[in-house]
């Protein structure tokens, strides 16, 4: 069976070193922030052991995962940086995770502190587990401790909430969703695979015969299609949206234009693009401010400890 590989994420976060430990230590911080824990509470600590916690996690409507985990923390290192090591296991045998480790870093350089995770962990089920983590829980892990940095990241710099943050990325996807749905949905389905007669009166109107305008509405198809795709790969920028709410006034003047009884009928052009543009508005105003998983890094740019044993 391959080895499996350590999930690695860094960030660089533009705060003062003790803002970015009280934020990661404090178990009522921490989880406003981390998307992966749904509570933490600390467990009464005993002298010379590892500090001991709880946390739960929902999985799903009605399913909460519950583990327990132990940390260790050193804040005065003589090059200025600070480590955090991590131990959890559930008992859990809904859960994935067996058991695992790793280590936070906070290491202060020009312009911030990197600060830097490492762990890995020992799923359950079996080779069936393996896959499962392989393939799917793992990538999914790992996006959601860049999303929970980035998240992290913003609170420390901007003061923007993490609860506020999380509302704007909910609210940037749903638009976007709902933007590049519609015109791939429009472009494929009664364009490109169907040619409805409806979408043939513009080009009939024209004076195209029944076999033109059908190749027709497949040609204009494909370019709806491949904007469609554009606005969700490129919803960080603006000009998807800015060019969906320029468009659709003259898209429905057409369509209008066209044929004159289709503002009565349910579902219109009229209340359809009205919402493209609603929606290309709302992803406009969450454009900035809302954390992104893709802007941590996820290889390390230079040598770092290994994660060490899984208990």
């Amino acid at each position: 069976m391959a080895r499996r590989k350590p999930i690695y994420v860094e960030s660089l976060i533009e705060a003062p070193i003790d803002e970015l430990w009280n934020a990661t230590q404090d178990p009522a911080l921490h989880q406003r922030w981390d998307v992966r824990f749904g509570q933490i509470e600390y467990l009464p600590r005993v002298d010379g052991e590892p500090q001991r916690f709880r946390y739960t996690t929902k999985v799903a409507p009605g399913v909460t995962i519950a583990g327990t985990g132990e940390s260790l923390g050193d804040r005065d290192r003589p090059d200025g940086s600070r480590w955090s090591g991590l131990k959890f296991w559930a008992g859990d045998r809904r859960s994935i995770i067996d058991a695992g480790a790793g280590y936070w870093r906070y290491v202060p350089v020009a312009g911030g502190v990197r600060f830097l995770t490492r762990y890995d962990y020992r799923p359950r089920w079996g080779a069936l587990g393996e896959q499962f983590d392989r393939w799917l829980f793992r990538p999914l892990f790992g996006w959601a401790t860049a999303w929970s940095f980035d998240r992290l990241r913003i609170w420390l710099e901007d003061g923007t909430p993490p609860e506020l943050s999380r509302n704007l990325a909910i609210a940037h996807a749903s638009a976007t969703s709902a933007v590049a749905g519609t015109w791939i949905y429009h472009g494929l389905v009664p364009k490109l695979l169907v040619a409805h007669p409806t979408e043939q009166v513009f080009w009939r109107s024209l004076g195209f015969s029944i076999t033109s305008a059908s190749t027709l509405v497949r040609l204009t198809g494909i370019p709806e299609v491949a904007f469609g795709i554009a606005t969700a790969v490129r919803s960080n920028q603006r000009w998807p949206f800015v060019a969906t709410i320029v468009a659709m006034p003259a898209l429905t003047a057409g369509a209008l234009a066209s044929e004159r009884r289709l503002w009565a009928r349910a579902f219109n052009p009229v209340t359809r693009n009205a919402a493209m543009v609603a929606s290309s508005a709302v992803a406009l105003a969450t454009r900035r401010g809302r954390p992104s998983g893709r802007r941590p890094l996820r290889q390390a740019p230079d040598s770092q400890p290994d994660v060490g044993a899984l208990p």
